[in-house]
């Protein structure tokens, strides 16, 4: 087999490993909020308990994830499958900072919240 078709091969075999989704470091909020930098921009999964729940508007809610010592703000769409005091897993990607017309501190984007 002609080296370009080798190469050509190797390449198409490392493309689906590329496009796999980046795997979530599992974190409690105390250890995000003590080290937000290395947990900047990067997927994460957190356990806690639900508190000041919130609804923004029809599509997303807000609320803070207590592991027992600190609590980091959530921001997620859709409608809360959890309330208020019930113990949740979010998956979602950390924010040291984010701005959108005003700054939001150490906050989740969350893709999926669990209740427990």
């Amino acid at each position: 087999m002609p080296p370009r078709t080798i190469g050509l091969l190797l390449a198409a075999l490392a493309l689906p490993g590329l496009a796999s989704p980046a795997r979530a470091l599992e974190a409690s909020p105390s250890d995000i909020l003590a080290e937000p930098d290395q947990f900047d921009g990067r997927p994460v999964a957190l356990r806690g308990t639900i508190a000041d729940l919130r609804e923004l508007g029809a599509t997303t809610y807000t609320f803070t994830l207590d592991d027992g010592k600190r609590a980091i703000q959530v921001l997620s769409p859709g409608t809360p499958s959890c309330g208020a005091g019930e113990a949740a897993t979010v998956e979602g990607v950390f924010r040291k900072e984010k701005r959108d017309g005003y700054t939001i501190y150490s906050e989740v984007e969350a893709t999926r919240v669990t209740c427990r």
